[in-house]
């Protein structure tokens, strides 16, 4: 899990249109680019005239910015939902912090139907509809960087503060009262922390602790090896999906800190089970995002005495209401093992100013049609390529997040020291190479995407490539302009072959042993299609929702057993298709899909055990769409059943 950085891709703005009215059916996962309206459209304006809307408090020197810019500039830190809807309709670009709400209603035509960007004076993007804003065609900016320094050092600050007891002996001081012999601190040099996210925030904190004396874990599962030992820190492995490593990572540490993003893959990562792990001396941080830490095993952990202490600046709901009936997270904050402070990681004079100058420029740059450095939702691509590139920019990021999914969900740390190599054939290869960055792109946000805890969105057209170069990836381009030959599939759109190698030599096998592939095809109609995975062809399915993969024996029967163990769990199968190994040791044999809610059987009756032999050996790939809560227990109870090899859950 990297850190709280959003992701995103990048775009070009023209600087006299109006971007929404006119994008047609554009895919939510795939940020449009601005499209010239036609000539008629009435929604024309000059450099001159756009007006820019300001609700929340901005520092002086954002403000001068754009007050000396020719733009006409609403200065109203105060203003209210309601006043907010009734004010966006003239406004074309809205600047926010952390408490206005951007929801899809405000998002709507016709309450913000000239709005061409927002910015977030700020890191995290929860407060704005994201999804909403890329349908309306509406850049989303943010500036990632500008409180880097300031979480750091909040964090450690929080540490120091835990460690003495300063929260604890303030309060005391100020009601008269001297107990110094109840408030006996720990010293820190020596103690171990243990960091989960190592991006910016995560690395900064590292080396601040380094230089208190501290040993520093880290638990990241792209983290460059090379970067973290040259701050001091210790990566630590995992097992299957991270989950040793980040046991190994609580049962060693005095304190631990998360800096990451709320995400699904992120909410309560902390729960009962990893704070009974830890020392009853280790002491927690939280500076990232409320609802990392589950709250109430946070505060059953510290009144049962399973760890020492917590430092929390940031909460489940903010601002916490410390009404009657108090909620756990006004529970928290007065729990006397904790110090608690009211969301000020980034509440720095040199951070507010920072963030504040960041998106100011690039709000400024957008309106006079230049491009943002912190978009987290626009790709760069010229208006005449977008509607050809769009499915195969979607194609391919499914395609990646399938690769990691499914290749690399046991070594979350496999894809650093890989090749990648994109091969386009058919009409896709006749696009000539500088406009093909966003399918670079793409696939390094699907990579990304389902293991990091930015959900792909801190990637951007601009920085793909040192990313991808960060994390030990590389990705190489082909274009097959007269090859219309794929293992499998037969799109008219365009045809794609993902292949992965080792980097370096391998001492288990040869280039061929190492090499994974995927191929996928998009249709004349824009509909996307994966046609190979790995070894197995044969199956043609749409890379959506929530997929079974399971490579098992291709005998009888194996349809049926895999059919009722999800029928117990009350999973409906939407889809299923069936791969047989390509190039021999299998049929092949492409068997059709079968209705909503059906399986095959024997006889409808569930088959005996067969005794393995030869040729019933021979190995197939089963892909099941579902519906339902696939859990860990109905994957654990699929890989037992007899004749199923291998299990991948991949949900796109």
């Amino acid at each position: 899990m990297l850190d709280s950085q959003l992701l995103s891709l990048q775009s070009f703005i023209c600087s006299d249109t109006l971007v929404p009215d006119y994008l047609y059916d554009l895919d939510p996962n795939m940020a449009p680019s601005a499209i010239t309206p036609p000539p008629s459209s009435p929604t024309l304006h000059s450099a001159s005239s756009f007006k820019i809307l300001i609700p929340e408090p901005l520092s002086e020197e954002g403000l001068t910015l754009l007050q000396s810019s020719s733009h006409e500039v609403t200065y109203h830190p105060k203003t209210t939902p309601d006043t907010l809807a009734s004010l966006l309709p003239s406004y074309h670009a809205l600047i926010i912090r952390s408490e206005t709400k951007v929801t899809s209603a405000i998002l709507s035509p016709d309450v913000s139907p000239n709005l061409r960007v927002i910015a977030r004076a700020g890191v995290g993007v929860d407060n704005i509809d994201v999804e909403a804003a890329t349908k309306r065609g509406i850049i989303v900016v943010n500036s990632p960087h500008g409180n880097i320094a300031a979480a750091a050092e909040h964090t450690l600050a929080l540490l120091l503060a835990l460690a003495r007891n300063i929260g604890r002996a303030d309060t005391g001081m100020k009601q008269g009262r001297w107990e110094r012999s109840k408030l006996v601190g720990v010293e820190v040099g020596g103690k171990t922390l243990g960091i989960i996210g190592l991006g910016k925030v995560g690395m900064k904190v590292a080396r601040m602790a380094t230089g208190l004396g501290m040993k520093v874990l880290g638990l990241d599962p792209y983290a460059s090896p090379e970067i973290a030992r040259s701050a001091g820190v210790k990566l630590v492995g995992g097992g299957k999906d991270g989950k040793g490593g980040l046991e190994e990572l609580l049962k060693a540490v005095d304190f631990l800190t998360v800096h990451t993003p709320l995400l699904a893959s992120t909410a309560d990562m902390i729960g009962e089970k990893e704070l009974k792990l830890m020392k009853n001396t280790a002491r927690v941080l939280n500076v990232a995002r409320g609802g990392v830490y589950n709250e109430g095993a946070l505060l059953k952990a510290l009144e049962e005495g399973w760890i020492a202490g917590a430092g929390i600046d940031v909460y489940t709901q903010e601002p916490v209401k410390f009404d009657v009936e108090e909620s756990t997270a006004a529970r928290l904050a007065r729990h006397p093992k904790v110090v608690a402070t009211p969301h000020l990681g980034a509440s720095t004079v040199e951070a507010q100013e920072n963030v504040s100058i960041d998106v100011c420029t690039q709000v400024l740059e957008i309106l006079k049609g230049g491009m943002p450095t912190a978009a987290v939702n626009a790709p760069l691509i010229l208006p005449e390529e977008y509607r050809r590139l769009q499915p195969f920019v979607k194609l391919i990021e499914r395609m990646g997040s399938l690769y990691t999914q499914h290749f690399a969900r046991t070594k979350p740390n496999s894809l650093g020291g890989r090749r990648f190599e994109l091969t386009y054939h058919g009409a896709l290869a006749s696009v000539p190479p500088p406009s093909t960055r966003p399918l670079t792109a793409a696939l390094i946000k699907g990579l990304l995407s389902s293991i990091s805890s930015h959900a792909g969105r801190d990637v951007n057209i601009v920085n793909a490539s040192l990313i991808a170069r960060e994390r030990g990836i590389a990705i190489d381009e082909k274009f097959m302009r007269d090859d219309n030959t794929l293992t499998s599939g037969s799109g008219e759109g365009g045809q794609v072959t993902l292949r992965s190698y080792l980097t370096s030599n391998s001492k288990t096998g040869s280039k061929e042993e190492q090499e994974q592939i995927i191929e996928g095809h998009v249709t004349s109609g824009s509909d996307i299609f994966i046609s190979k995975l790995d070894r197995f062809a044969g199956a043609n399915f749409q890379p959506e929702g929530t997929l079974l993969v399971l490579r098992n024996y291709d005998r009888p029967g194996k349809i049926g057993g895999v059919g009722m163990v999800v029928g117990r769990h009350d999973i409906n199968i939407r889809f299923m298709q069936v791969a047989g190994l390509s190039g021999g040791g299998g049929d092949g044999t492409k068997r059709r899909a079968r209705p909503v809610g059906t399986v095959e059987t024997r006889g409808g009756e569930e088959t005996e055990t067969l005794e393995e032999t030869e040729e019933d050996s021979r190995e197939a790939l089963m892909i099941l769409g579902v519906e339902g809560d696939v859990t860990e227990e109905v994957v654990r109870e699929l890989e037992g059943q007899e004749g199923i090899l291998d299990v991948s859950l991949v949900r796109l």
